[in-house]
């Protein structure tokens, strides 16, 4: 679940959730740091941290579910999953950033490239019409998560990092 738009502002809503088909495919989480505030209309993790409480200032424990805020606040939100060094973080697939070259490919273990632009919800967990308007990927950090990744058949796992050494 992201804080933060996903699509067009114009939509309404800058809450956009993970499709729960996403969340099921990778198992269950311990923690998702980011979560949209209650109710929500499907959990991502067995424990949820939403505003007004800061996530990133958060302890985590345990394996963490991520789908942070869309652009500039996602880089401190990936640094610190790449230092808790257990979870899986859904971001845009924009492989020539920054944050790609340095959390990504030296410090993940690998990279899903969605087979399509997913369609996200609304906090009241309706289907937007529109898809994601990016390309998205789920990156993976533990080898437990790379499992994870491989068994959703979700895309294509690429092996990065660590992991691809």
């Amino acid at each position: 679940m992201s804080l933060s738009g996903h699509q067009s502002p114009c939509a309404g809503t800058t809450t956009w959730l993970t499709p729960p088909e996403i969340i099921e495919a990778l198992g269950r989480f311990d923690l998702d740091p980011c979560a949209a505030p209650e109710p929500r209309p499907w959990p991502t993790a067995d424990q949820h941290i939403a505003l007004p409480a800061d996530g990133l200032a958060a302890i985590w424990a345990g394996r963490v579910w991520l789908n942070p805020p869309f652009g500039r606040e996602a880089t401190a939100w990936l640094a610190r999953l790449a230092a808790h060094g257990d979870g899986i973080a859904l971001i845009p697939a924009r492989t020539e950033t920054a944050m790609f070259f340095d959390l990504v490919w030296p410090k993940a273990d690998a990279v899903l490239f969605l087979r399509s632009r997913p369609h996200f919800h609304r906090p009241d967990g309706t289907r937007a019409p529109f898809n994601s308007g990016a390309p998205i990927c789920l990156i993976a950090y533990g080898i437990a998560n790379v499992a994870a990744l491989q068994r959703s058949g979700l895309g294509h796992v690429v092996a990065v990092g660590r992991a691809a050494a």
